[in-house]
């Protein structure tokens, strides 16, 4: 628990930063996620490729902004940030948590 105390902080700054950096990224998904829903039958397929991508291109970068920050900490401190990390995600970013464990 103290562990998930510790990292609170820095896990909301660091996806305050994200949304900020990456604002446009994260207004193409929502855009791409609504063309895949108003696309019919014929295009549907490549539209939700398209939301696909985006969607695994942001999830990299914030794979590799926790992944970096957790190089720099103890192996059982790194896991529980990249806990901390991956929690705040689903609640906050829940579009890019699925597949976020994973890599």
């Amino acid at each position: 628990m103290i562990f998930r105390k510790r990292f609170a902080d820095v896990v909301s700054r660091q996806l305050d930063l994200f949304e900020r950096e990456h604002a446009g990224l994260i207004a193409d998904c929502m855009a791409a996620e609504r063309a895949y829903d108003r696309a019919d039958r014929t295009e549907a397929e490549e539209r939700y490729g398209d939301y696909v991508d985006l969607v695994e291109t942001a999830t990299e970068l914030l794979a590799d902004l926790r992944d970096g920050y957790a190089s720099t900490l103890e192996d059982e401190a790194a896991d529980h940030y990249e806990t901390t990390f991956n929690r705040a995600v689903l609640k906050r970013l829940p579009r890019f948590a699925l597949e976020i464990e994973d890599r």
